[in-house]
This record gives structure tokens, C-alpha cells and sequence, in this order.
């Protein structure tokens, strides 16, 4: 049905493959999901049917709490003509022990694809998806992990070239730290950005307080990607200097790897950098006319300042919304 919309077939089938990272992807193959996300949002937007996964099911497993990602997937399977089960892992027998193994075998013995957030235990998440994909006969798909959180970096990518162009050579984007006095959020968004985007010769530049160091393999990654297309990356310790010259800003929360358990004396750290907030005097130091983005949720008046994400360089929901039409190409790729 695609090829009325100019998709041509990818280079490689990626019919049965994992999603776990990015990087596991080539460029091309990441191309070509973006080509496929742009004609399916086409597709729904002029209200033509885009049916290519009838009687098909998708298994949601979620260790996490979720809005956009979990309905983004449950709306792509119905409007692909499928269908996805939310399991939440509290009541499953996963939190009684029940192996990666076992789980992968059975429920891709029921269905096409399992999907799966295990985001919140650095050093946990990224390796139990693994192992249930060692061993399951359907593609599995990060919904995201402690490592990365490859469906919504691709809609990242999306909204930057529907904003800027499909080139995005010399654009420069920060990744910041942001304070919020809510849970440890994982390390997962701003390893997965950086990851992404030094793939497409972006100049993009982390910044974030003494501490908040992501993981050392994802900052080689990174180093190595950057060099390889031809962009930038670097990594800083003050935010004024981050956001000067950025073309797009995009600052949030996260915790300190090495003390997920122990939050309250995560949190009194953070209370230190509690000025490190996006606000109208941060936007003030990027390019006039700099975006702002946000994987959302947003912690209002701590990570970013109402007159900035409600702001008219404000993309937020235009990036929510690539969630959807990202996920369709996904799933309509993997489990076609």
C-alpha cells in the first residue's frame, strides 16, 4: 500500500529485526524508517486507510509508567489493523521471577512483536531486552531502556527535519541537564540523542553538572559517530555556555548512574543546580530564533519555564506527535 506513496523497499528487508538501539541500525535503515514515517503521516492525515498489519498482535511489557510512548504504540497496531496487549509487569509473572527466556519464547509464540519498557535500574534494562530477543521468535522492540530510548530519538529526528530540512549538517543542538525535583529519570533520552544525532553530521554539544556523567559507552559512540559524518561532539559543564549559538535546545532531567538506589541523597545533589531551568533568560543566550524540544513529560517551573514550552518556538507537540507516525513505520517494517 506504501508504494502509492513513493516508499520504495529498503535496501536490506528488515522484516524480524530487533529495535533495541539505534545503533544497531544503519543510516540508510534509519533513512528508510523515516521515509516510511513520513508517507504514514500522509496516510493519517488525509484519512487513507494504512491497514498492513491485520490479525496481527504486539505485546506491550511495561516495568514503567508511560502516556505518550504506550499509547503511541497501541494507537499504531489499531490503526495498522492490528492489535497490542499492555501488560504490566507488576502483575505478571515476570515480577515473580519468570526468566527472559521464557517470556520471549511464549509470547512471540502468541504473537508478532514484543514491545518492552525497562528503563529504571541502570545496568538492567538494555540487557534484559537482549535476552528475551536471544530467544524469541519475534521482533522485540525498546520501548525504552537504561541505555536508550530509540523510538523517541527517531521522532527527534523527524521533527528536526521537518522543521530544518532532511540536511541537518553544522545544525547545533544541546542536550542539557535540567533540575526537577521529581524521581530519577533515566539516562536513556539524552544517550539516545546523542547517539542519533552525531549520525547526521549535527554539532551537538552535552552539558550537565559535575556528576551526571551518561555512560561511558554511550559518549564513545558518540565521539566515533560524530567524527565519522562529519559533525561535532563535546561535552560541558555550564548551560549559558551550552545554549550559546544552539539552533535547537532541548534540556531535561536525569539522574546520577551510580545512585539510582539511593534517591534521596540523589536528590539532595540535584537541589544544588536547581538553576539550571529553561527559561526565557536560557533561551535568551541560544540563536533568537532556537527551538526548543522536550521528550515530555515536562516538570513545569523546574525543567523549563511556562513561557518557553508554551512559547512559539516551542515543538514539543509536533515531536509528541511524530510518536505515532514513527511507530507505525516501525511496526509496519518489523512485523510486516
Amino acid at each position: 500500500m506504501l508504494e502509492k506513496f513513493g516508499v520504495s523497499q529498503p535496501p536490506i528487508s528488515l522484516r524480524g529485526r530487533d529495535y533495541i538501539e539505534t545503533a544497531d541500525f544503519s543510516a540508510d535503515e534509519i533513512e528508510f524508517l523515516l521515509d516510511r514515517s513520513k508517507e504514514l503521516k500522509r496516510a493519517f492525515r488525509q484519512g487513507i486507510p494504512h491497514r498492513s498489519l491485520q490479525d496481527k498482535t504486539l505485546f506491550l511489557l511495561f516495568f514503567d509508567k508511560s502516556t505518550r510512548t504506550r499509547n503511541a504504540f497501541e494507537a499504531a497496531m489499531t490503526q495498522l489493523g492490528g492489535h497490542a496487549h499492555y501488560i504490566d509487569v507488576s502483575s505478571s509473572q515476570i515480577a515473580h521471577g519468570e526468566s527472559p527466556k521464557d517470556t520471549g519464547i511464549i509470547l512471540s509464540s502468541y504473537g508478532h512483536g514484543i514491545a518492552i519498557r525497562h528503563d529504571l535500574v541502570p545496568g538492567e534494562g538494555n540487557k534484559y531486552l537482549r535476552g528475551v530477543a536471544q530467544w524469541a521468535e519475534a521482533p522485540v522492540i525498546n520501548l525504552q531502556c537504561d541505555v536508550d530510548h530509540p523510538t523517541q530519538t527517531l521522532a527527534d529526528l523527524m521533527t528536526l527535519r521537518e522543521i530544518f530540512g532532511k540536511d541537518l549538517r553544522g545544525l547545533r543542538i544541546t542536550v542539557s541537564w535540567a533540575f526537577a525535583p521529581s524521581y530519577l529519570k533515566p539516562l536513556s533520552v539524552p544517550q539516545g540523542l546523542i547517539t542519533l544525532l552525531t549520525r547526521f553530521g549535527m554539532d551537538v554539544v552535552l552539558a550537565h553538572p559535575p556528576g551526571y556523567d551518561l555512560m561511558p559507552g554511550s559518549l564513545t559512540s558518540a565521539e566515533q559517530f560524530a567524527t565519522t559524518s562529519g559533525g561535532s561532539f563535546r561535552v560541558v559543564s555550564d548551560m549559558e555556555g551550552a545554549f550559546q549559538g544552539a539552533d535547537v535546545v532541548y534540556p531535561k532531567s536525569w539522574g546520577i548512574g551510580s545512585m539510582f538506589g539511593t534517591p534521596e541523597r540523589a536528590m539532595e545533589i540535584a537541589r544544588k543546580y536547581r538553576s539550571w531551568i529553561c527559561d526565557e533568560r536560557a533561551m535568551s543566550w541560544a540563536k533568537r530564533d532556537a527551538r526548543y524540544m522536550h521528550c515530555l513529560p515536562a516538570d513545569r517551573g523546574n525543567e523549563v519555564a511556562d513561557a518557553v514550552i508554551d512559547g512559539p518556538n516551542s515543538i514539543v507537540y509536533q515531536e509528541a506527535e511524530n510518536r505515532l507516525h514513527t511507530a507505525k513505520a516501525i511496526l509496519s517494517t518489523l512485523l510486516a
